[in-house]
């Protein structure tokens, strides 16, 4: 190997050549103990090789899950944290909810929606075209059909100034919350239908507290 050759390589690239022709016994050639110090860097240097491309390849997978992560908040999941007790007994203040984005919404689902820069979780229960209908004991009807509400475990017709029966406008969704005596929802004009713009997502799971239904 000539000199000018030699000069082109790396501090590892260098030991280990001079490693290689100390242990050269291809054509015969006694072969010639290996200065400790040699050998040291070598091991030196080929643990911090090892340790460099640990750590580029942890960062490499970091940034893709991160990626990954921040395309799935972009267009498929969101998480938010309940605040209040607008739908108690079902979910309470501090819990940690999965949002699915989602077009099409129905009855008895959870959602998400935007109403002056909060964010209120409440139930669907009438989509655009629908007639809701809700008596003075807080049963609600659909459509004129009486529908079944386990969730709700005190009925009242709550916060209410619209006049029944009510149609669901298009694009509009009629939402309200499980605990009916407090919560504003679309029973109030300050809230009214919420368009379709307005829902974030549905409420695909709980995340937080764990076990917890």
């Amino acid at each position: 190997m000539r000199k000018e050759d030699l000069s082109d390589l790396s501090r590892k690239e260098l030991v280990d050549t001079l490693y290689n022709l100390m242990n050269e016994n291809e054509r015969g050639i006694k072969k010639i103990p290996v200065p400790k110090q040699v050998a040291e860097e070598r091991r030196r240097l080929r643990k911090r090789a090892r340790v460099t491309r640990t750590i580029i390849t942890t960062l490499g997978t970091l940034t893709v899950v991160a990626a990954v992560a921040v395309l799935l908040s972009t267009f498929l999941f969101t998480a938010i944290q309940v605040s209040g007790d607008s739908m108690e007994p079902t979910l309470s203040d501090g819990d940690v909810l999965v949002l699915l984005n989602a077009h099409e919404y129905s009855s008895g689902q959870l959602c998400c929606v935007a109403w002056q820069n909060k964010l209120l979780i409440k139930r669907v229960i009438a989509v655009g075209g629908d007639s809701v209908d809700i008596d003075r004991e807080g049963n609600v009807s659909v459509n004129g059909v009486a529908i079944e509400e386990p969730y709700v475990t005190d009925k009242s017709l709550g916060e209410c100034d619209i006049e029944f029966p009510y149609t669901v406008p298009e694009g509009r969704v009629f939402v309200m919350g499980d605990q009916r005596s407090t919560s504003i929802d679309s029973r109030s004009s300050a809230v009214g239908a919420v368009g379709e713009d307005q829902i974030v997502g549905r409420v695909w799971f709980k995340a937080w507290p764990f076990g917890s239904k």
